[in-house]
């Protein structure tokens, strides 16, 4: 009677269709393979099973269906023989697989490959040279994903696409280029319809405030679909929020392109202000946050509003209470206004109103804010830096200048009483050694002072650099804003506004007390310093 043969197939991607140099084949090869083999030696095949997908470096036994039903047909004695194309089918992980096949074998299953012929355990070398056969795959396994990784890291670097479906924005062109394989290979081209998409993704978190749950119910009121026609879901919008491509730079890993500007979507800064704006409504960074958690409903002010009395959290309240009128008729208006927490929860003995008039206070802050971009626009911004902070720069570098020809002029100094020594010992100099020494070492002490110095003031000109380079960046914003917001929408006008400030302390009468961001506090010092000049 014929022995009775489970073979199993498998490949780690459902792109090989060739042998290759890690030994891998196709599906069919290796059952062509398997079936051959099992002709020559007389046995049958009964049974059959195909991993599709499935890397036997990376998935581990337990996780594979199919090996999992082999493993049970063995124990109901179904078949004699493991039949497999090579033994790295069954997997390749050194710290699991030689033990898969050593459990076939204690079953009563003999394990074979139709390129290395049968795996036994009749002594301790041939254990041996299972778990070394295995270890070399696993290290193989290994080395392929590291080239695999160099090779897309620098087709990537290089600025072309890696491969894979198109992002949402793009289509996928035929780039002329062929591969090892002799395929094509595609590069992203803008879709238009969907960039228009994406854009509006972009505009609605970072310039209105909106999340992705309300960019997707949004998008999905407004006829929006995704590629596949189906409506809008908050997990793809991350997905668009996340993707660096839209910048033009295509990445691979930690491997990154340069700016390829007929792929870009959007700009470099309006995605750093997006990953700011996530960071800032992350549960970490809630209490350093300068962005409000949601621009939803009509209050400027959402979260940075304070009782200036007990601290307290000024929270929106809204009375719909029918109200009778000294004439007789009915008030139905609905009335909404900040309320201190702290004296309506009665958790503070706060001394202030307890509430106030919404639209009072959003138009209080409304005004200043009018006021504050007022004077930003008719302050020319070369005369606002130049006075504030690029004379001070001047300043600075004018110092190291002096500094610099200090220590040239000391060393110069030291060099001359150091080549003096020589004329002292030789009795040709007109002072002693002992005279030099107390010189030289008084020398060294002074280029020693000067050299540190020096670095300080190098130091003072980088930083004062950096700040004129921050202050002229923040500058553009803030003149952007300014235009912005006459203009802009409610939600726009909050987000400039939590941008703008940190908190408002509010007392009875209206009396409002106002944080600035950090710089744009310092903006503000810059103005009244250009005022007064």
């Amino acid at each position: 009677m014929s022995k009775r043969v489970c073979c199993l197939y498998r490949v780690s991607t459902g792109k090989q269709v060739d042998y290759d140099s890690n030994h891998e084949a196709d599906i069919p090869m290796q059952r062509k393979a398997c079936h051959k083999f099992a002709d020559e030696m007389g046995w049958q095949i009964v049974h059959e099973e195909q991993e599709d997908g499935v890397s036997g470096h990376k998935v581990r036994a337990e996780a594979r269906d199919k090996l999992q039903a082999i493993k049970e047909l063995a124990l109901k004695k179904e078949f004699d023989i493991l039949l497999v194309f090579m033994f790295d089918r069954i997997g390749r992980i050194a710290d699991e697989t030689p033990f898969v096949v050593e459990w076939f074998v204690k079953n009563g299953i003999e394990v074979w490959s139709t390129q290395e012929g049968e795996q036994r355990f009749d002594n301790h070398i041939d254990k041996l040279l299972n778990y070394i056969r295995f270890w070399q795959a696993d290290g193989e396994s290994v080395k392929t994903s590291v080239r695999t990784k160099t090779s897309l890291g620098q087709m990537v670097e290089a600025g072309h696409y890696k491969g894979g479906p198109a992002a949402y924005g793009y289509d996928l062109v035929k780039s002329g280029r062929i591969n090892k394989r002799k395929h094509e290979l595609f590069d992203l081209k803008i879709n238009p319809s969907e960039a228009l998409v994406v854009r509006l993704i972009f505009d609605k978190y970072t310039n209105e405030g909106y999340g992705t749950h309300r960019i997707t119910t949004w998008l999905n009121e407004q006829g929006y679909r995704a590629r596949t026609g189906k409506p809008w879901h908050a997990a793809s919008i991350r997905g668009i929020l996340n993707n660096l491509t839209y910048t033009g730079v295509l990445r691979s890993g930690e491997s990154r392109s340069e700016i390829i500007p007929s792929i870009q979507i959007i700009s470099p800064e309006q995605f750093e202000k997006t990953r700011a704006i996530m960071q800032a409504r992350s549960e970490k960074w809630k209490e350093k946050n300068t962005v409000p958690l949601i621009t939803k409903g009509q209050a400027l002010l959402s979260g940075k509003a304070y009782c200036g009395h007990c601290g307290a959290k000024l929270t929106l309240t809204t009375s719909g209470r029918c109200r009778k009128r000294k004439d007789g008729t009915v008030d139905n208006t609905r009335r909404v206004r900040y309320a201190c927490y702290g004296k309506t929860r009665k958790q503070t003995e706060c001394t202030g109103q307890t509430g106030y008039t919404l639209h009072i206070l959003d138009d209080l802050i409304d005004e200043i804010v009018r006021g504050i971009f007022a004077k930003m626009r008719a302050i020319p911004k070369a005369e606002m830096i130049r006075v504030r902070y690029a004379n001070e720069l001047d300043l600075r570098k004018a110092r190291l200048l002096v500094l610099n020809a200090d220590h040239a002029k000391a060393l110069d100094n030291l060099n001359v009483l150091k080549s003096e020594v020589v004329k002292a010992i030789k009795g040709e100099s007109a002072f002693s050694t002992d005279t030099l020494s107390g010189l030289i070492a008084d020398a060294e002490k002074e280029c020693e002072r000067l050299g540190k110095l020096c670095m300080e003031a190098e130091s003072s000109v980088a930083d004062s650099e950096q700040l004129l380079r921050e202050v002229t960046a923040s500058f553009d914003t803030l003149v952007s804003w300014a235009e912005l917001y006459e203009t802009a929408s409610f939600e726009k006008k909050k987000m400039i506004v939590n941008c703008l400030i940190r908190r408002v302390d509010v007392y009875r009468g209206y009396k409002l007390h106002i944080d600035f961001n950090f710089d744009y506090q310092q903006f503000l010092n810059g103005l009244d310093v250009v005022e007064a000049a």
